[in-house]
């Protein structure tokens, strides 16, 4: 007789805590996106990995999760939190500030590509119209989770890319409330495509109804908890009432005929147009990774793999075709918006996979009998695969977007040839980023003509359209700085902060242009005294001019005069910059 425990799924739950617990650091020190390695442990030990061994090699039962029951309960707690973090991240605050590309490009994306992709389903898949609808809309949705994880790690999430792929993002989210109650309606039935369209009508009317009476009689009674709770600034109270609020708006959702995932992205809606939102999201937050972590573990864990080797070549038709459509639509429609191609290519490639809520979504149409569930399986396991390759496609998408930027750079720099050609007696600034930039506002403003390189293609794209004298190029490059008369510049600022490559450009310019007056910023005494015998002019060290500064601060707030501190400061620095040029050995400690 099988042993019972009191405790249901015990095994499934701390097997899950142990994965976990080694898991997420592993993941962080090795920089792997933290959705795909949770994706890949359970798709290894899902009962359709490891778990397939279980009935020959006894062990590996403890080590696996063989059966569908616990799986099913892990998923349910994972789905729910899934959603409801999506709703804590919209707000119509957010939403109005980035209405042009939320409601505009991110509408036409999700209608563009669900036509795209249903339309190829239905015409040469030939599926019937309903399945090809649902599985359009749920495949033209992307994955908010590892999309901006992808973004944070390449630290472009502020860029203008970056917040047209979050707005597109955004109203991928709010579609899912229109899709599950599509879904919902559709599983009612009907005979013809007029009485399924009647009820389905009829279903979204009735849901919109139980949605609007959640909404607005949650909303004051959500608010009215934490308010009247939260006085003593309890986190056990706050932390309960967020599970309160998450469960029960879910229970209330289910009870309407909708399902708990909606109720509990509506509970994480309500509570983000709250002062406590910053509070939830703190309380959250410990927990977000371990949550996300069970989500896609056991989507990892739905992912038949004996499907892939029964057809491969179709999952990889599909797994292309889905990509291709994709990025061609979300492509077109930021190049729309303003877009380089370059960039628009880019973000096309990172928004062109399936989402998580295909899993919840398929899940649910399989459940009401609008798809069939091989068919569903099937759609599972496409988005499974494409969720695996997003790194390398958005990888991919960031060459693209860098070389375009580069080349676009360069072609600036080859059509101002006017604007370099008679740059004689121009101070030449290599490096332009916040000390090549102060310098340069100091020189406009003293009517003193100059003329920048630096290696940034973005940064050098903006700069240059503002019409500022800045050009892409590596300033080290003795035929760039023949170009600009070097010879016959009254200075060459060197205002890179890498050691090797202010060092690399001193050189270079010292043996090309042996009389130039070479000025040259540098990290610290030790890094100044290697420029000052490779042949800079002048050499500023960053820690000393630091050090001069606040002593003078210090000095005067002592009651000292203001020129008795100028002289002190003059001659302090005077007797360290004489130094520079002394021997290592000789100088002791500066």
């Amino acid at each position: 007789m099988q042993e019972q425990h009191a405790f249901p799924f015990l095994r499934e739950i701390l097997l899950f805590l142990i994965l976990s617990g080694i898991l997420i650091p592993i993941l962080q020190r090795l920089r792997i996106n933290q959705v795909l390695g949770f994706l890949a442990v359970g798709t290894l030990v899902g009962p359709f990995g490891l778990g397939l061994l279980a009935g020959e090699v006894p062990w590996l039962a403890f080590l696996t999760f063989p059966r569908d029951q616990g799986i099913a309960a892990l998923a349910e707690i994972g789905v729910l939190f899934l959603m409801f973090m999506i709703g804590l991240e919209l707000s119509a605050a957010r939403l109005w500030a980035m209405r042009r590309w939320v409601f505009g490009a991110g509408t036409a994306q999700v209608l563009a590509s669900a036509a795209l992709v249903g339309g190829v389903l239905l015409l040469a898949y030939g599926l019937d119209a309903q399945s090809a609808v649902v599985i359009g809309l749920v495949l033209s949705l992307s994955s908010t989770a590892v999309v901006l994880q992808l973004l944070a790690q390449q630290g472009t999430t502020g860029t203008p890319l970056g917040q047209a792929a979050f707005a597109i993002l955004m109203l991928q989210d709010l579609a899912v409330v229109p899709i599950l109650l599509l879904i919902g309606a559709l599983g009612g039935g009907g005979s013809d495509g007029g009485s399924v369209a009647v009820l389905a009508l009829t279903t979204l009317l009735k849901a919109g109804i139980a949605i609007t009476l959640i909404y607005l009689v949650g909303g004051r009674v959500v608010h009215k908890l934490f308010r009247a709770f939260t006085e003593h600034r309890q986190p056990d109270v706050f932390m309960a009432l967020i599970l309160l609020s998450t469960f029960g708006i879910a229970g209330l959702s289910a009870a309407a005929g909708l399902s708990m995932a909606l109720g509990a992205m509506i509970a994480g809606l309500l509570l983000a147009e709250t002062e406590f939102k910053h509070e939830v999201e703190l309380m959250v937050e410990p927990f977000k990774g371990l949550l996300m972590g069970l989500f896609f573990m056991t989507v990892g864990m739905s992912i038949d793999t004996r499907q892939i080797l029964a057809a491969p070549l179709l999952l990889a038709a599909s797994l292309a075709g889905l990509v291709l459509l994709k990025t061609l639509v979300t492509a077109s429609l930021l190049r729309i918006g303003g877009q380089p191609w370059s960039r628009a290519i880019e973000g096309g490639l990172l928004l062109g996979q399936g989402g998580e809520f295909a899993f919840v979504a398929i899940g649910y149409a399989v459940s009401a009998r609008v798809l069939d569930p091989s068919l569903g399986g099937q759609v599972m396991l496409v988005v499974g695969l494409s969720l695996f390759v997003t790194p390398l496609l958005a990888r991919l998408g960031r060459a693209i977007g860098e070389r375009g930027e580069h080349a676009r750079a360069e072609r600036a720099a080859a059509g101002d040839d006017a604007a370099l050609d008679p740059a004689r007696g121009r101070v030449i600034i290599a490096g332009f980023g916040r000390v090549g930039q102060q310098l340069g506002k100091l020189l406009a403003e003293q009517n003193i003509p100059f003329v920048a390189f630096e290696c940034d293609a973005k940064l050098v794209s903006k700069l240059h359209a503002e019409g500022k004298p800045v050009y892409f190029g590596n300033a080290s490059r003795p035929e760039l700085l023949r170009r600009v008369h070097a010879d016959e510049a009254p200075a060459i600022v060197l205002t890179m902060d890498h050691p090797a490559s202010s060092m690399q450009a001193v050189r270079g310019i010292r043996r090309e242009f042996p009389h130039a007056r070479l000025f040259v910023r540098s990290r610290d005494e030790k890094h100044a005294r290697a420029l000052r015998l490779a042949g800079a002019s002048v050499v500023v060290p960053e820690t000393l001019e630091a050090s001069l500064q606040l002593s003078a601060f210090v000095l005067e707030a002592m009651g000292l005069d203001g020129r008795l501190v100028d002289g002190i400061v003059d001659h302090e620095r005077e007797l360290l910059t004489a130094k520079l040029l002394e021997p290592e050995g000789a100088c002791g400690q500066l």
